[in-house]
Parts: structure tokens; sequence; C-alpha cells
């Protein structure tokens, strides 16, 4: 009997080996693709960024290259797209958890903002095409709301997490001491989650720095330096935008890969941003 015992024991103990080892084998190889594709990147791009490339504009008389435009579009469609998608997500998502009664409805709301979180962008883009682009022209306006109802399930869903996470006895505390649903939600619930509203928002902005394929039918391909406001009624190229098109439209890889190493930075940088944020404010609320 222990003989039995100890051989199944043996078995038990490879197969758990055997476990680990491929576990180990599938973090590796996952690590090690992620590093190769930064450093590649970044070995590719670093050496053709200069301060002429991200100062200028593009000049076919002088025929250099220049990809400001291209960022401060990238900025401008940010900056309108959060601004749309934040109040209308975080208000959504305070409704449904705080004042909404019927959870059946609560729970299709759900699952139908689940479900247009996995729709691919490019159908975002072509209904974006269809509406935005319909409605204002080709524009980064348009591109900017393409991207505002692409993140729109990301920062409900999100916000909603962080209100669930408020102990219920916080509430209950501020209800007995007379405050009213609205002032209890705005001085304890909501001051008690924004780190969690405040990491799904830039999460988002993450989303957006490398959004491509939406933007493509609505925000358009024009290297042009504008302000914000004319920026936005007009067509622009972003950062990825101008990446295909100088990689695929111009075959200039090395601008192209200048562009993916400052998108990859920004893209780390939102990241690490991200975690920075979520610590400060979990460590403030626990002081």
């Amino acid at each position: 009997m222990n003989l039995e015992k100890r051989r199944v024991w043996g078995r038990r103990q490879a197969v758990a080996a055997l476990l680990r080892g491929a576990m180990l084998l599938a973090t590796a190889c996952t690590c090690s693709l992620a590093v190769f594709i930064v450093f590649y990147v970044l070995a590719k791009g670093l050496p053709d960024i200069t301060w002429g490339l991200v100062s200028t504009a593009p000049s076919h008389i002088k025929r250099t290259i220049g990809i400001l435009p291209d960022i401060l579009n990238t900025v401008y469609i940010i900056v309108a797209a959060v601004t749309a998608v934040l109040p209308i997500g975080a208000g959504a998502a305070v409704y449904l958890t705080e004042y909404a009664g019927n959870k059946k409805t609560v729970e299709v709301i759900e699952y139908v903002a689940e479900t247009l979180a996995g729709i691919p962008s490019v159908i975002y883009g072509l209904v974006g095409m269809l509406v935005f682009s319909g409605t204002f022209g080709t524009s980064l306006l348009a591109g900017a709301l393409t991207l505002a109802v692409m993140n729109l399930p990301t920062v409900m869903r999100t916000t909603q997490e962080s209100l669930k996470t408020v102990p219920q006895s916080y509430r209950e505390g501020a209800f007995g001491l007379g405050a009213g649903k609205w002032r209890v939600i705005r001085t304890v619930v909501l001051p008690g989650c924004s780190d969690g509203i405040i990491t799904g928002c830039i999460l988002a902005v993450g989303r957006m720095l490398g959004e491509s394929a939406a933007l493509l039918f609505t925000a358009g391909f024009a290297h042009v330096l504008n302000g914000f406001f004319d920026g936005l009624a007009g067509s622009g190229a972003t950062l990825t935008v101008a990446l295909y098109v100088y990689a695929k439209e111009r075959g200039d890889f090395e601008t192209a890969f200048a562009i993916a190493a400052i998108l990859m930075g920004l893209t780390l940088s939102v990241n690490i941003l991200s975690s920075a944020v979520g610590t400060f404010f979990k460590a403030r609320r626990e002081a």
C-alpha cells in the first residue's frame, strides 16, 4: 500500500513538474517576444529621431520630413476623445451601479458593453465614416468621436468595477448622517474610487495612441500644422496613421521606425503613469 501511494505521489510530482516547466517555457517565450519587439523597434527607430523630425512640419519645397503636425494631431484627438468619453462613461457607470434598480436591465447593458468592447476597430471606423464623417466631414473631430465610442465600454466597465470596490458601509454611514443620494456619490463614493477611474481613463488613452484602423476611415491623412480648433475641424494624420503612410505608401521605413519608437515610448509612459497613479491614489486612500 505504501509503495502504491509513493508511485501515485511520484506521478503527481512528475506531472506538476512538467506543468511548471511548460508554464515557465510559455512565460519565457512571451517575455522574450515582448522584449525583442521593444528593443528591435527602439534600435531601428531611435537613431533616426532628430530634433528637426519632431519639431517641424514636412516641406515639399525643401524636401524635408517632419512629424510635428502628426504629434499635435495625436494630442488633439486624444484630448477631444477623452473629453467626450469620460463624462458619458463615468455617468453611465454611476447610474448602473448606484441608481438602476432593475438588475436584469443592468445585466443586459453590461453584456452589450462587453460585446462592443470586442468589436474590431475597423468596424468602428466604417460606422464612424458613415455617421461622424458624414456629419462633420473627414476630420479629427470625426476620428475623436469614433475613438470615444470605441472606448466607451472600457471606461464604463472600469468605472463600474471601481465603484463596486467602495464598501457599502461608507454609503450607509453617509446616509445615516442625513446626506442625500447625489451628495453621497459626490463626496464619498467617487473620491473613494478615483484611482480606478483615472487608471481606466489612462489605459483608454493608451489604446487611443495605438489606434489606426478607425482613424484611416475618419480622420484623414493630412500633415498640416493647425491650432486645436482648426485642427479638429480639418483632416489630419495621427502618429499611427503617419506610420502607415510612411511605411506602406512611401516606403520610408526609417521615418516609420522613428515614429514607431516614439509611439512605443509614449505607450510605455502611459502604462507606467497608469501604475503610478493607481499606487498614489491607493496609498492616499489608505493613509
